[in-house]
């Protein structure tokens, strides 16, 4: 329920005539708490008596019961913003062929990778390059396709296809290669209009990133977008890059294994001298990897993929074989959210794999080193490159190891930072300017020069505005510290819950400036990092490590950190001498 309600607030709180806005929560759950709240608040509520298709199935059953020519659908954690349909709808009349118009996931929360390794607005979360550079260069050639969430589809569309799309686990991106057959067209609009949850834990990530990937294996299979009638060549081209894409599992296996072939077995993967592959491999390596930050920029940091498709490749390496072959194998599994680590934990179900690939990669260093030393002299050379694409993977697996150890998240409601002018008053009236420095739907942090004045319990009432209109909202005093001062909402009316989800989550420029916040990619930086990383990951291990390797540990620590004694390292710009001070030494 508590993921619930903001979106429901928000919705509620759109900039649309309440008389052609109706707003539909759909239970899959047949809750009777769920539709007590939606009659509460006055939304519709349905509840179907059999499940069949999940998602798609459910989609499916409500639009037998609404009228409307136009559906806005949004994930029950999505929190859309009072302008989204302002910005989407007038798209529609303006194209009349146009079925469907789709916005990007925003997420609020740090997923696992952010949350695990400390990157949250540091680096672009996996999902970044799909909707700040893929799903734009698909509307060039009109092949933007649903992402299930934060769009508007055509209501004739939907029933002269057939309604969403019940044959694959991913209904939505089927259902907009059906749209794309008929002869309609979609769009995207790269301004983020909604924001959500992200994945709470490594373990929900990848299950996730699995439905999609058997989701777009299924549709390659069942509904080949290469043949068929209805699709231009470049429709044909995109489509195909996002359902081939998944089948990276088992290359990216191959990758992390194949220089062990030569240590371990002997094998010659390449038959070719040494020199031969230095001189053809490392130029086209270098050319590809500053190629794509060229392309890539702010939306994908170099070497980070990585690290995405190694968490991900074995677990998705069988579901995408099994999907070629059967392609009706595999159920749609809902991802959960708002939950909340009470604990840091390892997760070393999921690092099982990463952590046999690294005691594999380690033997093949081992016996490597040994060639070196007491192998054939030809093959010195073929040695030293297959040590040094064993070490590149070792540092790999480390950072993969690394994402499994389970930060804590003991807020169930996550906080945004921001940084707006807000006032707190007192109960006798005196008001104090202060800024609002994060919230979430039940609390607020605010910073002012006068915190020392207020007490815990106290209660205050919280000033916020949204235009020229004020908002007052009854709060209570959490905690006091420094100029800071952390409060929590006190019961409010189903209107007053609507303004404040206005006046935060929905508010039409909060996620503007955060989706383009994130710096330039610069790849020799990108590779320090993932190169820290990957020691973090092994430094992580040897942390929880028996008692009686500690000793162990403790030299492997002082190694450690003398090794990375020899990286050179700029002063913070505070400490760096300006020209004057230079000029006195000179």
């Amino acid at each position: 329920m508590s993921v619930v309600k903001p979106s429901l607030y928000a919705a509620l709180g759109l900039d649309w005539p309440k008389e052609k806005l109706t707003i539909w929560l759909l239970d899959d759950g047949n809750r009777p708490e769920f539709a007590d709240f939606a009659r509460e608040i006055g939304v519709k509520y349905i509840a179907r008596p059999t499940h069949e298709h999940a998602k798609a199935g459910n989609i499916n059953h409500a639009l037998k019961q609404c009228q409307g020519e136009l559906v806005a659908i949004f994930d029950c954690d999505h929190v859309p913003t009072r302008s989204f349909l302002q910005l989407t709808v007038g798209w529609f009349f303006k194209d009349k062929k146009l079925g469907m118009l789709q916005t990007p996931h925003h997420f609020f929360s740090a997923d696992p990778f952010e949350r695990n390794l400390g990157r949250m607005r540091r680096t672009p979360n996996e999902g970044e390059l799909f909707y700040g550079l893929v799903q734009d260069g698909n509307d060039l050639w009109d092949a933007s396709f649903f992402c299930g969430s934060c769009a508007v589809l055509r209501r004739s569309v939907l029933d002269e296809i057939g309604g969403i799309a019940v044959e694959t686990v991913t209904e939505d991106a089927h259902t907009s290669l059906r749209m794309h057959r008929h002869g309609h067209t979609s769009a995207y609009i790269r301004i983020p209009q909604a924001a959500g949850l992200a994945t709470e834990s490594l373990s929900a990530h990848v299950n996730q990133r699995i439905r999609w990937a058997r989701g777009m294996v299924q549709i390659f299979r069942l509904d080949n977008p290469l043949f068929g009638k209805g699709l231009k060549l470049a429709q044909r081209l995109c489509y195909a890059n996002a359902m081939l894409h998944f089948l990276a599992g088992i290359p990216r296996l191959i990758f992390l294994t194949a220089p062990l072939a030569f240590l371990l077995l002997h094998a010659y993967i390449i038959y070719a001298p040494a020199l031969a592959i230095a001189l053809y491999v490392l130029p086209h390596m270098i050319h590809a990897s500053l190629a794509n930050s060229r392309v890539q920029g702010k939306y994908r940091h170099s070497f980070w993929s990585e690290i995405y498709e190694t968490v991900l490749a074995w677990y998705i390496a069988r579901p995408t074989t099994v999907a070629l072959f059967n392609p009706h194998a595999g159920t749609f599994n809902v991802t959960a959210k708002g939950g909340k680590n009470d604990h840091d934990y390892v997760d070393w179900k999921i690092t099982r794999p990463y952590q046999i690939l690294m005691l594999l990669n380690l033997a093949g260093f081992a016996v490597g080193i040994w060639r070196l030393f007491y192998g054939h002299a030809d093959e010195f050379y073929t040695v030293l490159i297959s040590l040094a694409w064993v070490i590149y993977n070792m540092i790999i697996l480390g950072g993969a190891i690394a994402v499994a150890f389970e930060s804590k998240q003991v807020r169930q409601a996550h906080r945004v930072e921001v940084s707006l002018p807000a006032a707190l008053a007192r109960t006798e009236g005196h008001v104090y300017v202060c800024t609002l420095q994060d919230f979430s739907d039940s609390g607020a942090g605010i910073e002012t020069e006068s915190a020392a004045l207020f007490q815990p319990g106290e209660s205050v009432t919280l000033l916020l505005r949204r235009g020229q209109q004020e908002y007052a909202f009854p709060c209570s005093v959490s905690r006091v510290f420094g100029h800071h001062v952390g409060v929590q909402l006190q019961s409010m009316s189903t209107q007053q819950q609507i303004d404040f989800i206005q006046c935060t989550f929905a508010r039409a420029d909060s996620w503007v400036v955060r989706e383009d916040s994130f710096p330039e990619d610069k790849p020799l930086e990108s590779l320090r990092e993932v190169l820290g990383l990957g020691i973090r990951g092994y430094m992580r291990m040897l942390d929880i490590a028996p008692h009686r390797y500690r000793p162990l540990v403790a030299r492997t620590n002082t190694l450690g950190s003398w090794v990375m004694s020899f990286v050179p390292r700029n002063p913070p710009l505070s400490v760096q001498p300006d020209e004057s001070t230079l000029m006195m030494t000179k």
